[in-house]
C-alpha cells in the first residue's frame, strides 16, 4: 500500500491540476455563459428601449394629427363666431331703424288723432277726416322682436 500511497499522491497531484484545469474550465464555462446571459439580456434591453422609442414617436404623430385637428376646429368655430357676430350687427341695426321708423309712425298718428278736423278744410280733408275714423288708427303701432325673425 504504501507505493500505492506514494503513486497516489502523485495521482492526487494529477488529479489536483486535473481538477483545477476543471474547475478553471467550469469557470471560463461560467464566465461565457454569463457574458452570452449579459449580451442577451442587454439585446433584449435595447429592444425595449427602441420599442419604447417607436411607441413614442407614434404618440407624438398622433397628438400632433388631434392638434392640428383641433386647430382646424377652432379656426372654423371662429370664423362661424365672426360671422354670427356680423349678423348679429346687421340685425341690431335693422332693429334700430324699425324702432326709430315705428317711433316716427306713432309720432304721425299721434299728430293725426290730436289734429281731429284740422287737415278737413284742405283737398284731402276727406282722407284725413276718414283717418281719424278708424279705430284701430287711435292705437299706438305695436312691434316685438318675433317679426323680426326669418
Amino acid at each position: 500500500m504504501a507505493s500505492s500511497s506514494g503513486t497516489s499522491s502523485g495521482s492526487s497531484l494529477l488529479q489536483n491540476s486535473g481538477s483545477e484545469e476543471d474547475l478553471q474550465l467550469l469557470m471560463d464555462q461560467r464566465k461565457r455563459k454569463r457574458m452570452i446571459s449579459n449580451r442577451e439580456s442587454a439585446r433584449r434591453s435595447r429592444m425595449r428601449k427602441q420599442k419604447h422609442l417607436d411607441d413614442l414617436v407614434s404618440q407624438v404623430a398622433k397628438l400632433r394629427k388631434e392638434n392640428q385637428e383641433m386647430l382646424t376646429s377652432v379656426n372654423i368655430t371662429t370664423q362661424q363666431c365672426l360671422s354670427v357676430e356680423a349678423e348679429n350687427s346687421v340685425l341690431k341695426a335693422q332693429m334700430n331703424e324699425l324702432s326709430n321708423r315705428l317711433e316716427s309712425l306713432n309720432e304721425i298718428v299721434g299728430v293725426l288723432n290730436s289734429s281731429n278736423g284740422v287737415f278737413g278744410a284742405s283737398n284731402n280733408g276727406f282722407f284725413f277726416n276718414s283717418l281719424n275714423n278708424m279705430s284701430y288708427m287711435n292705437q299706438n303701432i305695436m312691434a316685438s322682436a318675433d317679426i323680426l325673425q326669418y
